[in-house]
């Protein structure tokens, strides 16, 4: 009987649970010497990932509706002059002949610095702002009342160089200048009017004009490839001229400019 006791107890010990971990059963949390640690971590249930997939689309549906307004912008302010960018294409040469006409300018202004392709400055006929006066007269202005201000500035920073030989024309013709209107295209609008009143600083109030490419519907600019192209060019020149641009001491060749006249030859 007491045997028959004992072999119960003994079973019934054998069948708890041991209070003394095992060495078999011990699992460190790091692994190959500690280069590997585990950890616990919360991750995305089917509820989380639908989510972040919907509040994704939902990003991406705005910005495709909202970056070509933001680039494209147009903010006319009360001035006399008008400025359009040399290199533009000619469906915006006409509409800088357009808004010169309805508007109360006195001046017509082209800016721009060496032609696309030349290399280095070789004289101010052969410049962006010498093309684009040139156009302008063709289309119909009066010769008395359009100027290139040529740059002979070649560098990566051909607009902020375009303002700056602008500013310093004004200078050197005693001009007191409190407002102007840059005419440009589409998304290029919003880089130049940054650039320009960089150049010009807090005493001159810059307007912009966005002159929208004929070639493609801006409202589904990304149906195009053009549009494509331009907008997301343009998206990351404007963040590299808002964030990461600065600028430099006008060198020698920044402070050369010159009008050339119109329609003239060298």
């Amino acid at each position: 009987m007491q045997d028959s006791r004992y072999f119960n107890k003994t079973a019934d010990l054998l069948s708890q649970p041991s209070q003394q971990p095992s060495l078999l059963s011990i699992d460190s949390p790091r692994k190959l010497w500690g280069l590997l640690a585990r950890k616990e971590r919360w991750v995305l249930s089917w509820r989380g990932w639908l989510a972040f997939f919907l509040a994704t689309s939902v990003a991406f549906f705005v910005l495709l509706h909202s970056v070509y307004p933001f680039l494209a912008v147009t903010h006319r302010v009360d001035g006399r002059i008008l400025v359009v960018e040399g290199w533009v294409h000619e469906y915006a040469i006409r509409a800088a002949v357009e808004e010169f006409r309805r508007g109360s300018y006195q001046q017509v202004l082209t800016t721009g610095g060496p032609v696309e392709g030349s290399g280095v400055y070789i004289n101010d006929y052969q410049t962006e702002a010498s093309v684009g006066a040139e156009l302008l007269t063709k289309n119909g202005l009066s010769t008395k009342d359009v100027a290139a201000v040529a740059s002979r500035v070649m560098n990566r920073d051909r607009t902020y160089g375009s303002a700056i030989a602008l500013r310093n024309w004004f200078r050197a013709h005693n001009l007191v200048v409190r407002s102007l209107n840059v005419l440009t295209e589409n998304v290029h609008a919003r880089r130049s009017r940054l650039l320009f009143q960089e150049a010009f600083g807090k005493d001159i109030k810059v307007g912009i004009i966005a002159v929208s490419n004929p070639d493609y519907d801006w409202r589904h600019w990304w149906r195009y490839s053009a549009g494509v192209k331009e907008v997301s060019s343009e998206t990351i020149a404007y963040l590299y001229a808002k964030f990461l641009f600065y600028p430099s001491t006008p060198s020698q060749g920044e402070k050369v400019f010159s009008v050339v006249p119109p329609n003239s030859k060298p």
